[in-house]
């Protein structure tokens, strides 16, 4: 991997903050989507996300099926790519809209242009994962799994599932069993 590329983790959001707020362009339906749009009953899945990662494109079908399954249960979800477009052509908003179609993700996707809502959910690499309450507390922040590309370990989202599952039930998801997610670093605008 590039220096561009480097193997990067979460920053570990802390656990209890609030859900910071964002109106962002989806880049399939052209609208402005915020914070209060995505949320569902029970909760809200935020992911920071982008084309070009093979860390993403390693989870990706697995991850669409398993956001279904949840919606369907009421938590809601939003993928944000925020990384620097000029810079990344792949993970420009068309591209971004022809993953989505192709994909068929059932939540928006959308496009962080200025990267200010990165920063404000101190995400650092794709994918990053933040699990919300009906409050819209954090409650999990990390992994999808244990699997990576270059690991011969299956994909099963088991540690995303988990805090799922707990948030379902009204548990407390233990700070241990919450490990930072891993990927390719987000791709900040130079200066």
């Amino acid at each position: 991997m590039d220096e561009k590329m480097a193997l990067t983790y979460s920053n570990m959001f802390p656990l209890g903050e609030k859900a910071p707020h964002f109106t962002l362009p989806d880049t399939v339906s052209g609208e402005k989507i915020s914070l209060s749009d995505t949320l569902g009953e029970k909760g809200l899945l935020v992911i920071f996300m982008c084309n070009h990662c093979p860390y993403v494109q390693h989870l990706l079908d697995p991850l669409v099926d398993l956001i279904k399954k949840y919606q369907a249960k009421g938590v809601g979800c939003v993928a944000i790519s925020s990384n620097d477009i000029a810079t990344y052509p792949a993970d420009a908003p068309d591209m971004m809209a022809e993953t989505a179609q192709k994909h068929q993700f059932s939540f928006p996707y959308l496009l962080d242009e200025t990267q200010e809502v990165a920063k404000s959910y101190q995400a650092a690499c794709t994918p990053d994962f933040y699990l919300f309450d009906a409050n819209q507390c954090c409650v999990y922040r990390g992994r999808f799994d244990d699997s990576s590309p270059k690991k011969d370990v299956p994909v099963t989202g088991e540690d995303l599932i988990q805090a799922l599952e707990a948030l379902l039930a009204g548990t407390a998801i233990p700070e241990e069993k919450q490990r930072p997610s891993m990927g390719c670093n987000i791709k900040w605008l130079q200066d």
